[in-house]
């Protein structure tokens, strides 16, 4: 049985919230590939806290204000 991902995020919101920054840019600003943003956007893949931490800082806002944890 495939593990429900537990890791909720807002990262495409954001962009669009932030004159529609492309995932080539926010990857840019973070380090990271557009592909990993894509599997982040998309919920595939749960970035590492210090990833995280950049994404929330690209957009100027708090960590928990992008990424939201589910504990079901």
């Amino acid at each position: 049985m495939a593990r429900k991902n537990r890791v909720a995020n807002s990262v495409r919101a954001h962009r669009f919230n932030a004159g529609e920054m492309t995932q080539a840019e926010l990857a840019s600003r973070c380090g990271v590939t557009r592909q990993t943003i894509i599997a982040i956007e998309q919920g595939r893949f749960t970035p590492s806290l210090e990833t995280a931490f950049k994404i929330a800082e690209a957009f100027e806002v708090r960590l928990d204000d992008v990424f939201e944890y589910h504990d079901d």
